[in-house]
């Protein structure tokens, strides 16, 4: 990759000459003027803008130079022009007559740089052209984690962080090659301005804290502990380290707060904790390497004792939504970050993760992950109220039985297990599918015995099977009280009548939604048991009733959970 660097100063004053990778200004240019020219390198290969190469000494022995521009006036012109997302390294150099030259140092934009007005410019070797949208296309695909900081260089790396790199990929052949071999191999040194030099990937796995800080202080990790619900934090701790000692570190604060709980099944015993290390190793993972490092936003793990959170700089990549997460063809945002990870074996080349985050918390009983999107961020919520431990003993079992149950199949089990019943079009989008490509998979199912099915057409409820309720500690759904019968009414004569016996029925589901409503606005907020007592309901079927109040806006849920959480009026 060319980048700003082949336009730098060498280390005896040499200057570079004007070309594509560098501009000569003179002294009179305004800090605005050199912020377009700073822009236009950006948008082009990067390089350096040098002010007051030219400047000839004065009659009487004295000189002007640059050193009266000063570098805050420059960095807060092209901080305005860029819309604050070009960050430059801005320096005075004193050249061997006495005078000073000041080098703006610009790194090649992964993105492109438009101005306020929208107008895009770009250094094309000796002028400043406009860039029409064609030709701006190949610098939007440039992977940001590729690009070489202008004043990068081997002394930007910790030789004990690449010898931790190097561990992570002990199966892998490119661990034996020495180090500088060993990082090229990889993509992480590249060269350039003829020598070896650092890509940010190569900072970001094995840089040392003081190269961290200079090139990507956003690769920081704000780790918090919360002891309660609350928004107020008990610990804090604020990590700017390589990716590698990253993960370690986090490990250990969420280790030394995690819980297990024991689970027999048979001959053998599972620990189910509260944050699945596998888990939230994938989480933070996926976090660091796919994270927008464009952003100058940190990345925040918050851990409370009913969930880990993680918020992520930068959204999911485009066109993945949280709906469609599981089936939508992955993206990586920092390809080499990713092909790094990959090929040392840290990482799932084929996919982001998710799978197996969802797989691993279903077969422990608990909620699949959930993600809320926002603009420029989301958050990886990793709830552990509580888990299912018939549950666990079931699939456990089942594994032993089926060799295998598929992530699709615990979706569903999962869900029927939580609801006690569902459509088709419910199933449907927990799995992610379209409706019309789930016959196949909930055929199979039925023919392991694994759900059942009841009505006719577009009224199809799938439940589980009587075999996998018996399994899981569930009876039979009871039917609801009966409504007190009416009076019968006197017959005109003693003659034969035909009588028809009322079939018991309990609340109708409009209606209990309607006790469900008045009861959050007569107590202030509602619990699954005040509605299971008062409408005779199970504890699923109060549930369902209540989440659905919660889809449709007219109730708030507040708690986590299906037994503890309680719901107030919107």
């Amino acid at each position: 990759m060319t980048t700003g660097g082949q336009g730098g100063i060498s280390p005896v004053g040499v200057l570079p000459p004007p070309g594509p990778t560098c501009v000569h200004l003179p002294l009179e240019v305004s800090p605005q003027e050199l912020a377009r020219y700073a822009v236009g390198l950006a948008n082009a290969r990067g390089g350096t803008v040098l002010v007051g190469v030219d400047v000839a000494p004065e009659a009487d022995g004295g000189q002007r130079d640059a050193g009266e521009l000063h570098p805050l006036m420059v960095t807060h012109a092209i901080f305005e022009l860029s819309g604050g997302r070009l960050t430059v390294n801005v320096q005075h150099h004193r050249l061997s007559g006495g005078g000073q030259v000041l080098a703006v140092f610009v790194p090649q934009a992964p993105y492109v740089l438009a101005a306020p007005d929208g107008s895009v410019i770009a250094w094309d070797g000796a002028h400043l052209v406009p860039v029409t949208p064609p030709g701006s296309e190949p610098v939007a695909d440039q992977d940001y984690t590729a690009v070489v900081p202008p004043d990068a260089s081997l002394a930007d790396l910790d030789p004990a962080e690449v010898a931790r790199l190097r561990g992570l990929g002990r199966r892998s052949q490119v661990t034996n090659l020495p180090d500088l071999e060993f990082l090229q191999e990889l993509g992480l040194l590249v060269p350039s301005g003829g020598a070896l030099r650092p890509t940010l990937a190569a900072i970001l796995l094995a840089g040392t804290p003081a190269a961290l800080r200079a090139h990507v202080p956003q690769a920081e990790v704000c780790y918090y502990h919360h002891v309660d619900a609350g928004v107020d934090f008990h610990f804090r701790e604020d990590l700017l380290r390589p990716i590698p000692a990253l993960l370690t570190r986090l490990a250990e604060l969420i280790q030394a707060r995690n819980r297990f709980t024991p689970v027999q099944v048979g001959l053998f015993r599972i620990e189910v904790w509260d944050q699945d290390e596998a888990v939230y190793r994938e989480a933070l993972l996926n976090a660091l390497t796919h994270r927008e490092y464009r952003l100058r936003d940190v990345v925040h793990v918050h851990h409370h004792p009913d969930r880990l959170e993680i918020l992520n700089p930068g959204g999911l990549p485009g066109g993945i939504t949280p709906g469609n997460i599981l089936r939508h063809q992955p993206k990586r945002r920092n390809p080499l970050l990713a092909e790094v990870l990959s090929r040392l074996g840290l990482v799932e080349r084929a996919g982001v993760g998710v799978d197996t985050m969802y797989s691993l918390m279903l077969r422990h009983g608990k909620e699949p992950p959930e993600y809320t999107t926002y603009p420029d961020a989301v958050t990886l919520s990793l709830h552990s109220p509580g888990f299912d431990a018939e549950f666990v003993r079931f699939v456990a079992r089942k594994q032993e039985e089926m060799q295998t149950l598929s992530l699709d199949m615990l979706i569903v089990l999962a869900l029927l297990a939580r609801e006690g019943e569902a459509t088709r079009e419910t199933l449907a989008r927990a799995l992610q599918l379209p409706e019309d490509r789930t016959p196949r998979l909930l055929r199979g199912m039925e023919e392991h015995g694994l759900i059942g099915r009841s009505g006719v057409g577009r009224g199809i409820a799938f439940t589980l099977s009587a075999e996998v309720r018996e399994a899981l500690g569930r009876p039979e759904v009871p039917t609801p009280p009966a409504l007190p019968r009416p009076p019968e009414r006197p017959v005109a004569a003693p003659r034969p009548v035909r009588t028809v016996a009322l079939e018991p029925a309990g609340p109708s589901r409009a209606e209990v939604r309607a006790i469900a409503l008045a009861l959050a606005r007569e107590r202030g907020r509602v619990r699954n048991v005040d509605l299971r007592e008062t409408c005779g309901l199970t504890t699923q079927q109060a549930w369902r009733t209540l989440r659905g109040l919660v889809q449709d806006g007219l109730l708030r849920k507040l708690g986590t959970g299906t037994r503890d959480a309680a719901y107030e009026q919107t």
